[in-house]
């Protein structure tokens, strides 16, 4: 069986909130993290969407949790399932804000925040299939400012790195 975590990032909608008001957010790419390991983003940036529609990244990338090659990644793995306090337990979604061409000097801005919990996806033993997690607002993690449509498959990565835990 490979061990890895597949995600996909597959669209995002807006809310009315200060972000759809910015004329200087043109722009909008996302990217994924786990803890410290790994940064993947969407390869384009897409127009910001207006009035509830949807941009469509179809973006999909693979974390790669086998023993022999991903040590770190699965012992960070190994630390989620064992130490029930361990905050960073989530893979992050970062929306971020590609500033235009003719902008050069405006550095790309993260404007919103959403979270993926492999802890969660591991106690409820269920796999996270083109669900919509909300957006937080950078500014305010209080403000959801959109939806973020994503897939994470890491079950059968979290089942084997919980046997090796035995």
């Amino acid at each position: 069986e490979v061990e890895k975590i597949q995600i996909k990032i597959t669209s995002l909608r807006l809310a009315e909130s200060r972000i759809t008001a910015d004329e200087t957010i043109q722009q909008l790419f996302v990217e994924c993290r786990l803890n410290n390991f790994l940064a993947e983003e969407t390869p384009l940036s897409l127009p910001k969407p207006t009035g509830g529609q949807r941009i469509h990244y179809n973006y999909s990338t693979v974390i790669n949790v086998d023993k022999e090659d991903n040590h770190a990644e699965r012992e960070y793995l190994k630390s989620i399932l064992l130490k029930p306090d361990l905050p960073a337990d989530s893979l992050k979604f970062t929306v971020v804000s590609d500033p235009p061409e003719d902008e050069q000097d405006l550095e790309c801005e993260d404007i919103g925040f959403a979270y993926v919990s492999l802890k969660e996806i591991f106690q409820n033993q269920r796999d996270i299939i083109e669900q919509d997690i909300d957006v937080f607002d950078s500014q305010d993690a209080s403000a959801v400012i959109g939806k973020l449509t994503v897939t994470v498959e890491a079950l059968s990565a979290l089942r084997s790195v919980h046997e090796e835990c035995k």
